[in-house]
């Protein structure tokens, strides 16, 4: 009875032995931009953040990963903040610096040993990926072949603009997203000029059917071979439907602060919450928000309003909903000339007396207010 029950046991580990095995048969290729240099000082490069996201995910979904570039070798991100948690976990991970400082270059990539590739954006990105011709062959390659996936994220879709196929662009009638206009307009201040194109306009020039949502919201489109992801906030959506695409089932994880504080935003944005629940949440859970990225959110939805009352509407209530927990005098500041301008001032007021109380901006608040009296 002892020998039926041990080998029945080592039949059940071989094959749970052989499941995991399965697993890491899929191989997914991750390419990363090599324009940077000095951290993006001089040069804009890839988005660490965005890598160390969609890795963890590929690993701890049992996933074989390389890194390619372009030039191959060591590659510089823009600079990124080492103590988030899940840059932290990659940067503990040894294989991270391995893969990082010997990337494999794209010329001498085999794109048959891969079922997926995941292009890592950053604005590097719109400068070298689009005019690699090795990585176009690397897409072609996985286009052409079946149960294969082609994904991105951010400005990582500037690598389809220039892949065809049989004289017809790969990504016509996709439906794709990226890094949109407006997302440009707000956040892409120092490179946007020297872009060699837009890549929500590029997009839908080569025939693809670009989607998006709100500006730095999470967005993943998922159409035919192409999984691509809007902007950072859609690394983890992307990375894991990139793992669905390869039939497998993602592992349940806990979602980082700002992951649950951009899908907060998105909750009261589209009315699934109403804000006296979503203020409920953030007091009875503040230490699992960013309550900063809310907060600038707000402040940057209400600069995207311009006259449109609503949006702008929707956007102080987000600085509203931070104020208990995050104090900034400048985004104080804003909110109360905000409600003057849109002829509020018995909100401005008590930020404003606030202001004057705590001697903080206290000239311009005093001004403001005698202005409203």
């Amino acid at each position: 009875m002892m020998k039926k029950t041990i080998y029945i046991m080592l039949l059940m580990c071989s094959f749970y032995a052989l499941a995991q095995k399965k697993q890491t048969d899929k191989k997914v290729l991750m390419v990363v931009s090599s324009y940077g240099k000095d951290m993006g000082k001089t040069r804009p490069g890839y988005e660490f953040d965005e890598f160390s996201q969609a890795y963890l995910i590929f690993k701890n979904n049992g996933l074989s990963v390389d890194v390619a570039s372009p030039k191959g070798g060591s590659v510089e991100p823009d600079n990124f903040n080492a103590d988030k948690i899940y840059n932290k976990i990659a940067l503990e991970d040894s294989n991270t610096k391995i893969l990082l400082e010997n990337t494999i270059p794209t010329v001498a990539i085999n794109p048959k040993k891969y079922d997926a590739i995941y292009i890592v954006g950053g604005k590097g990105a719109m400068f070298d990926l689009p005019y690699d011709p090795s990585l176009q062959d690397i897409i072609l390659d996985l286009y052409k072949r079946d149960e294969t996936v082609i994904s991105s994220v951010c400005h990582g879709p500037a690598s389809f603009v220039n892949v065809k196929s049989d004289n017809e662009y790969i990504i016509k009638d996709v439906e794709i997203t990226g890094f949109c206009n407006i997302e440009e307009e707000l956040f892409g201040k120092k490179w946007v000029k020297e872009f060699p194109f837009s890549l929500e306009t590029k997009l839908e020039s080569r025939g693809a059917i670009f989607k998006q949502a709100d500006f730095m919201l999470s967005k993943v489109v998922a159409s035919g071979k192409f999984v691509t992801g809007q902007n950072p906030f859609s690394t983890t959506g992307s990375a894991e439907a990139v793992v669905k695409s390869l039939g497998l089932k993602p592992v349940k994880r806990t979602l980082y602060k700002d992951e649950k504080s951009v899908y907060l935003i998105q909750d009261l944005l589209d009315n699934t919450i109403s804000y006296t629940k979503a203020a409920k949440e953030l007091k009875e859970n503040t230490s699992l928000y960013d309550v900063e990225i809310i907060a600038v959110y707000g402040y940057y939805k209400v600069l995207a309003a311009k006259d449109n009352l609503e949006t702008m509407t929707k956007g102080l209530q987000l600085v509203e909903l931070t104020s208990p927990h995050y104090f900034n005098e400048n985004l104080q500041y804003f909110l109360a000339s905000t409600y003057v301008k849109i002829n509020k001032p018995e909100k401005a007021k008590p930020i404003l007396k606030e202001l004057i109380s705590k001697d903080i901006l206290k000239e311009q608040a005093t001004k403001l207010l005698q202005k409203i009296k």
